[in-house]
């Protein structure tokens, strides 16, 4: 059994789905927020030294540190067991894991900050939009056929391109528009273990 420490943000969608893959597979773990507003130099010593890239999550198995999201949701699924896909399944889930990196997990975090914090350029928001837009045509399209991303149950593609998108509404886009993705984060919602990332990643003390 490894002992299993996850670094993460309340504000990260990559941290909620290490996160909430854990919760779904109920493998014991434990949380430790890290206040990313801090400047590097600043954060926890121990955040610093597992974190090769500085940035959350970070999930520490047995002393050894693991990063990137999607990365991690392959470890856990290798390593566990759990919501890895049937066997034939598992070539759609590291194709939508891959998919997410470059198309939903950029542009609908990015969207997200610019129209929370930050507030980029007309244009560059206006691009973000449109390809936000496109991708939730591509999940809208692929959720007329079927339940979950790879199969009929829920599996690590499901929880990486849903990590963000409990927060849709901050992009000033509304759920309702692409019935099938909200039908289908309702079925995510519905699974034991589930929380809303403004819950689960939750800070004992507020920053």
């Amino acid at each position: 059994m490894n002992k299993l420490t996850l670094y993460g943000n309340r504000y990260s969608g990559h941290s909620y789905k290490v996160r909430l893959a854990l919760m779904l597979a109920d493998i014991s773990h434990d949380y430790v927020h890290i206040d990313i507003s801090l400047p590097r130099g600043e954060r926890p010593e121990d955040f610093r030294a597992a974190s090769r890239f500085g940035e959350v999550p970070v999930l520490v198995a047995d002393g050894v540190p693991l990063c990137q999201s999607n990365a991690i949701l392959q470890w856990l699924a290798d390593s566990y067991g759990a919501l890895g896909g049937a066997l034939g399944e598992r070539q759609r889930v590291r194709e939508w894991l891959n998919w997410e990196t470059n198309r939903l997990g950029l542009s609908l975090p990015n969207l997200r900050y610019s129209r929370l914090i930050a507030h980029y350029e007309p244009a560059v928001e206006a691009w973000l939009e449109t390809r936000l837009r496109a991708d939730l045509a591509v999940l809208e399209a692929e959720l007329a056929e079927r339940r979950y991303l790879a199969g009929d149950q829920v599996s690590i593609a499901d929880v990486s391109l849903s990590g963000y998108l409990w927060w849709l509404s901050d992009t000033g886009l509304a759920i309702a528009d692409w019935p099938n993705v909200q039908a289908w984060l309702a079925r995510i919602a519905a699974q034991p273990g589930w929380q809303h990332p403004d819950e689960l990643m939750s800070p004992d003390i507020p920053e």
